[in-house]
């Protein structure tokens, strides 16, 4: 892939761990039994990814691979809850695809502009506060706080723009740009000039415009990672036309038919569905031609698939306006750019546990901590009726409810897990 231009890169994500509960007893003159006065621990900091209009690339995650949201802060005496973790924003160019780097699975398709968050951050322990009843007037434990969702995603760009140009290297994509919109892609006589993709939002009239993408040139074999096309292909995914760019100068001794019919090959060998998507031909650098034959030849081989075929000379200014009138008005008879739907949906975690939970108890309360418990708790729906038999069957599978009688518990005795707190019932 070329330096200058970056358009897929993994990070790993995690959200802010939650702070723990206080455990702290109000102690004032004069107020001999001022109580449990432990606050609840902050929420941690959420992972939100936002899109930003003036960004292009994904070039800031070459350099930096991992992001961490804040930790809450622990709870205080006096009922002081923890302050909340700071949310960690990442800025992403319009078009970039969230992908669950283990599955490839689409989490979330950023083209609009509301932000989404990827992983949230952990709920904050209870204090010692919560758990006072008429029964239990001094509790003197409190909650930890729970862990925030990690992630490893990749991200990957695949431009927002109704057009696409395509063609081989040198054929005038990024004259024809510049011409008809204000991009200053890079010009030269020599093969990928382009060495990423140049977007330009073309004027027709009032109140009519589009996007147009300038493909880097695609060469016989791109669709197997020669040449530069392989890594550039994917932009062309969201275009709702192709405006196919053809030399048809004779200049460099080229087929224009040939050159044409490569440039769909390959398109159709990356994706079939691409290969179906609308054409206009741009018979290229016609002021220049040498043999008006090879023109000719290329109109009657691209009308008799069905494709409009329009002679320009992009340098000279020739042919262009009518082009773009032809691209207008063909957009509006297409569907609007693809959004990519969502594909993952997240698994139950596999839960290890071989490493028993930790069982105390506190003024008749049955407290049960572990590291599993605690991502198991995080990662079940508890509004769900299926995802509450999966947590069920998964303690009782690690005979936590087996050691919980062995130590005495009874119908009625309180079991706290973390935030949850439940009577049990054999």
């Amino acid at each position: 892939m070329p330096g200058s231009f970056i358009d897929k890169a993994k990070i790993t994500v995690r959200a802010g761990d939650g702070g723990n509960g206080c455990v702290s007893f109000h102690r004032e003159k004069y107020v001999a039994a001022g109580g449990p006065d432990g606050g609840d621990g902050g929420q941690g900091g959420h992972i939100i990814l936002q899109v930003d209009d003036n960004l292009s690339t994904l070039m800031d995650f070459r350099y930096k691979r991992k992001y961490v949201a804040e930790n809450g802060v622990d709870g205080m005496g006096a009922r002081k809850s923890g302050r909340d973790g700071k949310s960690l924003t990442i800025r992403v160019p319009r078009g970039t695809l969230v992908r669950d780097a283990g599955t490839n699975e689409i989490i979330k398709d950023m083209s609009g502009d509301e932000p989404f968050i990827l992983c949230r951050g952990g709920k904050g322990g209870w204090g010692n506060s919560h758990f006072a009843t008429p029964t239990r007037q001094a509790p003197r434990f409190a909650k930890s706080g729970m862990p925030g969702e990690g992630q490893e995603v990749v991200l990957e760009l695949k431009l927002l723009a109704d057009v696409g140009l395509v063609g081989f290297p040198n054929v005038g994509k990024s004259t024809l740009l510049s011409v008809v919109s204000r991009a200053q892609p890079k010009i030269a006589n020599y093969h990928f000039t382009t060495l990423y993709p140049n977007l330009g939002v073309v004027y027709v009239e009032d109140g009519v415009s589009f996007v147009m993408a300038d493909i880097p040139g695609i060469i016989e074999g791109a669709s197997e990672g020669a040449g530069l096309g392989h890594d550039f292909l994917r932009h062309i995914d969201r275009c709702r036309l192709l405006v196919h760019v053809v030399d048809v100068s004779g200049s460099e001794g080229r087929d224009p038919v040939a050159d044409f019919d490569a440039i769909n090959l390959e398109l159709k060998q990356y994706s079939p569905e691409l290969a179906q998507r609308p054409q206009i031909v741009a018979a290229n650098k016609a002021d220049i031609m040498e043999d008006s034959a090879l023109l000719e030849r290329l109109r009657e081989h691209v009308e008799q698939l069905g494709y409009p075929l329009y002679t320009i000379s992009a340098a000279a200014h020739q042919g262009v306006r009518e082009l773009v009138f032809a691209v207008a008005n063909r957009l509006k008879e297409l569907p609007p750019v693809a959004v990519y739907e969502p594909e993952y949906v997240r698994r139950p975690p596999k839960v290890d546990m071989s490493q028993p939970l930790e069982i105390t108890v506190e003024d008749g309360v049955y407290l049960v901590e572990g590291p599993w418990l605690q991502r198991l708790i995080s990662n079940t729906n508890f509004s769900d009726y299926e995802s509450r038999a999966w947590f069920d069957k998964l303690l009782r599978e690690s005979g936590l409810f087996d050691r919980l009688e062995a130590m005495g518990i009874r119908d009625g005795d309180l079991v706290s897990l973390y935030d949850m707190e439940f009577e049990y019932q054999r």
